[in-house]
């Protein structure tokens, strides 16, 4: 990931290569569905950008030989995708790490949304009663299915504090050594 106008952001060469298919491939996929990359979610390198990558590419810890490896030459500067890009371009492109990629959001996405409407129905409990705790709890477990196959920490413990108007619902997920 590089950092490019305050953004993370990563270039379409190597998103070409973390979506298995050819820049060039890339980019007229991006040209043929335009209206669907808004602003922020892809940008070109202006010419400033692009003279400040190749410096940071040529002063990295890559050896002389990885450097002169490099596509130094290019025709144009490269586009950049922020998060939102490469989720997007995942639905237009048809490779099968992109197809896996389109599941996994949507799956994400609705694992999010069922979260949202148990959190949405917690409120409509009563404070402490066992409804609430066993709504809590599910709400919990959905959270930590989310985000623990994320987590590179051997062990962890994850607080969720909700402050929703007169009720506060935290909810700890500890898991030891796996």
């Amino acid at each position: 990931m590089l950092t490019i106008r305050n953004q993370q952001v990563l270039l379409d060469r190597d998103v070409a290569a973390l979506y298995g298919v050819e820049t060039k491939a890339l980019n007229q996929a991006v040209k043929r569905n335009a209206e669907r990359f808004d602003e922020g979610y892809i940008f070109q390198l202006d010419t400033h950008e692009l003279e400040n990558w190749k410096s940071q590419i040529v002063t990295s810890n890559l050896s002389k030989e990885e450097i002169a490896g490099l596509k130094m030459g290019l025709r144009r500067a490269p586009y950049a995708f922020t998060e939102r890009g490469l989720y997007m371009l995942a639905t237009v492109l048809n490779s099968d790490r992109a197809v896996r990629a389109t599941k996994a959001i949507i799956e994400t996405y609705a694992k999010v949304r069922s979260m949202v409407r148990d959190m949405e129905a917690l409120q409509t409990e009563k404070a402490g009663s066992p409804e609430q705790a066993n709504m809590l709890t599910r709400a919990g477990h959905k959270l930590a299915e989310l985000i623990g196959d994320n987590l590179s920490t051997v062990s962890r413990k994850t607080t969720i504090e909700l402050n929703l108007a007169l009720l506060k619902i935290t909810h700890e997920v500890k898991q030891g050594k796996e």
